[in-house]
């Protein structure tokens, strides 16, 4: 009886430890990292300002986000180009800027700048799309030494009606990585960076369970991955509690808990690649989610810039 209970204990540890990946000790390194948050609101405001809003039904106004996309990559020292798609004999486009060695494995990089509806999308995911422009400008200005070529890539058609299809602009792009067998290490999806609460009990998960493991409170940062790629969650985890002073949490776990595929990392397991997923937990703390009231007033600036720094120092040092 007493070992089948310490058998029951010890499974249990294993499953906790799988799914969370804790970290007990943690360097911190006083690293000056210029993050840009006057500059980080210019880019939030642009996407929110487009009339009519940036959804599926609206490809100009798409286009004309990817144009400030794609003109905001070519103020620094890369060439940026676009990869073309048609859905419905309309064309859509993501954008593609790339840093660091031409050849060997790549990070990938990616945010999706389109809406679902009729509404701004301040945090999902205006505030995915600055930090995905901050990071290539601070990887240009700081000229940290690369051991992998970085892509960055801003996707369309993440939300409905393409999300869960062949549509989605990540989808396009990882199967054209796959098919051209390009050698990926990683891929990183930054979705709704921006809303923060210090607020008790603003924090939900998608079960019960997980309120004795993590935080009440919708204060902190998480970094999501499937089971199996612990070791790679844990690793970019660590990298971003060296500099973030925002709490950093990761969970690794099955693709049908809720929330844990939902955004554009699915389509990179899809094509067997890794990939992790960076964010705020979208609507299990920010009642804003796909509601005209996801403005930029309600972003915490500050919070962004500082899990802006987490996610550079990680993705240079992974």
């Amino acid at each position: 009886m007493k070992t089948t209970i310490i058998t029951i204990f010890l499974i249990l540890v294993i499953i906790v430890y799988t799914i969370i990946q804790p970290i007990f000790f943690n360097n911190k390194k006083k690293i000056d990292i210029p993050v840009n948050s006057k500059r980080l609101y210019k880019d939030v405001e642009k996407l929110c300002s487009v009339t009519p809003y940036r959804n599926f039904d609206n490809p100009a106004s798409l286009n004309l986000i990817a144009k400030y996309i794609h003109d905001e990559f070519n103020k620094l020292n890369t060439k940026a180009e676009y990869q073309e798609f048609y859905n419905n004999n309309k064309k859509y486009k993501n954008v593609i800027a790339s840093f660091g060695p031409k050849t060997g494995k790549r990070i990938i990089i990616g945010a999706h700048y389109d809406v679902a509806y009729n509404q701004q999308g301040a945090d999902d995911n205006a505030s995915g799309v600055a930090a995905l422009l901050e990071i290539a400008r601070l990887i240009n200005k700081l000229k940290p030494k690369l051991k992998y070529r970085i892509d960055f890539v801003a996707y369309t058609l993440e939300e409905p009606p393409n999300y869960g299809t062949d549509m989605m602009g990540s989808a396009i792009h990882a199967k054209s990585l796959k098919d051209n067998k390009v050698d990926v290490k990683l891929m990183v999806c930054l979705e709704m960076l921006g809303y923060y609460s210090d607020e008790e009990n603003s924090q939900e998960y998608p079960v019960d369970l997980l309120k004795w493991f993590y935080p009440t409170k919708g204060n902190f940062i998480a970094v999501v991955g499937k089971i199996g790629n612990g070791f790679i969650t844990r690793k970019f985890k660590r990298k971003m509690q060296n500099i973030s002073k925002v709490d950093v949490r990761s969970i690794n776990a099955p693709k049908f808990l809720q929330g844990i595929d939902f955004s554009d990392h699915r389509n990179y397991w899809k094509q067997g690649y890794k990939a992790i997923m960076v964010t705020n937990t979208s609507f299990y703390r920010n009642k804003n989610y796909h509601t005209k009231h996801d403005v930029i007033e309600t972003l915490d600036f500050d919070k962004m810039s500082d899990v802006i720094k987490g996610i550079y120092w990680a993705i240079i040092k992974i």
